[in-house]
């Protein structure tokens, strides 16, 4: 965007660039949320809250309905005020000892509804924000924009004459146009349908990029999270469970909630010798399992097994050591639930043209070719 350097932002290709050594490029922290806490009534919605988010990041607040994550971002755009702690943009406090207004902050929003002013063409949608500037130079950047979104010949058009995926870029664009220092989109997708959601996620992450703006957005839709996040913070009950990558996210999950969250989480119940950990299913070689160093030696532990980790066959009566209870047929694949002889239930993902019975007796094998994460046995929370 034409204020990048301005703002003191590294442009993308800058940003990718091994040669570019510029002190204005090193990264930088946008956000931070310290010790935030925020409460309704008796009621505690936030509880001491701390979040940092660096330039250039899309970070995704996920997690179930009323875990607090769109109070979250109402803290950080300024429609609430935190009870305790403090809101800190670029260094400067705007919620705190002092409070800044919503106009106060650099802060862009796009709501899952769009708001896009009926009345008014995609042009004057985009440039809605930008009346301080000429009207050639308004022109050009609003130009940019919908040439950035994808949408340079529907400049004329009103938002009804445009599809949810196009009036959903013309909000982006809407909100991108004052180059605002971070960006938050509330459950951008869930007004669109199934198929145009997976196309526009993508879409948004890319106009996200190539804009090198930084970005929170809100969803408790997990595919969407691990799909355009640099960073996923998993959310519970006020609190933040974990903040990582992706992978590190699902891979290796920091509590049980975060396991079960994320995923069809099943746990095998197993106890540790030197060699291996014994499970209902059979002995597993010890180097299967993340970080179990010796001091773990005679630990009971409940291994994390995902539907792809483990696999159900037909085997002798003899062999076998579980039952399936429960068949869900969802199209190229088929969820199977065994419960075991050992008491634990495991989840198996099968494709579609396996043929494995209600009530039948299998054997459950772990077909992983991954380290399995783990938990001590009854503590909530990996070590």
């Amino acid at each position: 965007m034409s204020n990048d350097l301005a703002h003191g932002r590294a442009t993308p290709d800058e940003r990718d660039d091994p040669t570019v050594r510029d002190d204005r490029f090193a990264e930088r922290v946008v956000l931070e949320l310290d010790s935030v806490t925020k409460r309704f009534g008796e009621t505690t919605v936030i509880d001491d809250l701390d979040l940092t988010i660096r330039e250039g990041e899309l970070i995704t607040l996920l997690g179930p309905s009323g875990c607090g994550k769109t109070t979250t971002l109402r803290l950080i755009a300024g429609l609430d005020r935190p009870d305790e702690g403090e809101i800190r943009l670029r260094g400067t406090s705007v919620a705190g000892p002092e409070f800044s207004p919503p106009e106060a902050r650099d802060v862009g929003v796009v709501f899952q509804e769009f708001a896009l002013f009926p009345h008014l063409t995609a042009a004057e949608n985009v440039g809605f924000g930008l009346r301080d500037l000429g009207d050639e130079e308004r022109e050009r950047r609003v130009g940019r924009l919908l040439e950035l979104v994808g949408l340079p010949q529907k400049g004329d058009a009103k938002p009804d004459e445009l599809s949810g995926g196009q009036q959903q870029r013309v909000a982006l664009a809407r909100s991108l146009a004052p180059e605002p220092d971070l960006l938050l989109l509330d459950e951008p997708f869930s007004n669109l349908d199934v198929d145009l959601r997976v196309e526009m996620r993508e879409e948004v992450r890319r106009i996200l990029k190539e804009a090198g703006v930084t970005a929170i957005s809100v969803t408790h839709d997990q595919e969407e999270a691990m799909s355009i996040s640099d960073r996923v913070a998993v959310m519970n009950d006020g609190e933040l469970e974990q903040v990582d990558t992706p992978e590190r996210v699902f891979e290796h999950p920091e509590s049980r909630f975060v396991a079960s969250f994320l995923g069809h989480a099943s746990f095998l119940a197993g106890s540790v010798d030197a060699d291996s950990v014994a499970t209902g299913v059979g002995e597993l070689p010890r180097d299967l399992v993340f970080g179990l160093a010796p001091e773990y030696d005679g630990t009971d532990i409940d291994l994390l097994v995902r539907p792809d980790d483990v696999r159900a066959v037909a085997a002798p009566a003899p062999e076998c050591n579980g039952e399936v209870v429960h068949r869900r047929y969802l199209g190229p694949t088929v969820l199977y639930r065994v419960e075991l002889d050992s008491g634990d239930t495991v989840a198996c993902m099968h494709n579609h043209s396996d043929e494995v019975g209600l009530d039948e007796r299998v054997r459950v094998e772990v077909t992983a070719d991954h380290e399995l994460a783990w938990f001590p046995r009854g503590e909530p929370r990996a070590l």
